[in-house]
């Protein structure tokens, strides 16, 4: 919702207030801002008139901010300060500037980051921050333009692009293997079954696939592969886990496949962004890369 326009001063009423508020002086503020005296004390009152508040109390030859006029000073130089670094970041950098992304936390940590130096590399000015939430989130009002998901592209008001699929597979720690000596599908109902809460039916899935009995399949919960994986590697149970996230740990013998069945997923990782930020360049050129390098993780 639009703010009507007596909420929105102009900059140079913006700016006369600011500099008379942090240097305590109509006189210094005139000088700062190149203007005369009465001009700037006009443009102090008129933003008065504006707002409908007393912004400062004036006593003789001197100005002293009121309580409210204090506040606002405060917010109004943060945002004056925001658009002034968003001007000397387009200057600098016509295609954009900053760009917020947010992923899954393995995600992020083991595919996302190792790889991103190469975007870097190609795309020197575009600086890409990072935010990782395990659940799904609301792009109104987050200040995020972009999202990798796992799931169907089903994201109701944005525009999407299949990133990659993935196979998972169960594993555990290599001591707990030999404990239970796994042969078939339905042999790993007699093991602690760990779960995602994100993914709550795919041991479910695993198991019906396989031929084995998918009924009342309970275990420890977990919110994130990492501590899932973490949880296998202690020997707490089998873990369901994306191959290509864990890699490292599989070819170290830190975990093992209790048995060589992967299933591949049903859904895809995919990049998400709102609609209206379509056409952000900084978002082009990391849709661009995304694609490339997904297509390197695309499990056979």
């Amino acid at each position: 919702m639009r703010a009507p326009r007596r909420f929105l001063p102009s900059l140079p009423l913006l700016s006369a207030f600011e500099a008379a508020a942090r240097t305590g002086s109509v006189t210094r503020a005139a000088a700062e801002l190149s203007l005369s005296q009465s001009a700037v004390s006009r443009q102090i009152r008129a933003l008065e008139e504006q707002v409908g508040v007393a912004l400062f109390h004036r006593e003789k030859q001197t100005i002293r901010l009121t309580a409210g006029g204090a506040a606002y000073a405060r917010e109004v130089r943060e945002a004056l300060a925001k658009i002034s670094a968003a001007s000397l970041t387009l200057r600098a950098n016509p295609m954009g500037g900053t760009l917020t992304l947010a992923a899954p936390p393995s995600l992020a940590a083991r595919w996302l980051l190792p790889r991103l130096p190469g975007f870097m590399a190609a795309w020197p000015a575009v600086q890409v921050n990072i935010i990782t939430r395990a659940e799904a989130f609301d792009f109104t009002g987050s200040g995020v333009d972009a999202a990798l998901h796992f799931g169907k592209p089903d994201w109701p008001g944005a525009g999407s692009v299949r990133l990659m699929g993935e196979s998972v597979l169960p594993v555990c720690a290599p001591s707990f293997r030999t404990e239970y000596a796994f042969a078939a599908a339905p042999d790993l109902r007699r093991a602690p079954l760990l779960h995602l809460t994100s993914r709550p039916d795919a041991w479910e899935v695993w198991l019906r696939h396989h031929g084995a009995d998918a009924e009342h399949v309970h275990g420890l919960l977990f919110d994130q592969f990492d501590t899932l994986a973490a949880a296998a590697m202690a020997g707490l149970g089998i873990a369901l886990l994306p191959e290509f996230l864990f890699q490292d740990e599989l070819s170290r013998g830190l975990l093992l496949p209790a048995l060589p069945l992967p299933l591949r997923s049903d859904g895809a990782y995919h990049l998400c962004w709102p609609e209206d930020r379509a056409d952000l360049p900084p978002l082009m050129a990391l849709r661009d890369w995304l694609v490339a390098e997904a297509s390197h993780s695309e499990p056979d």
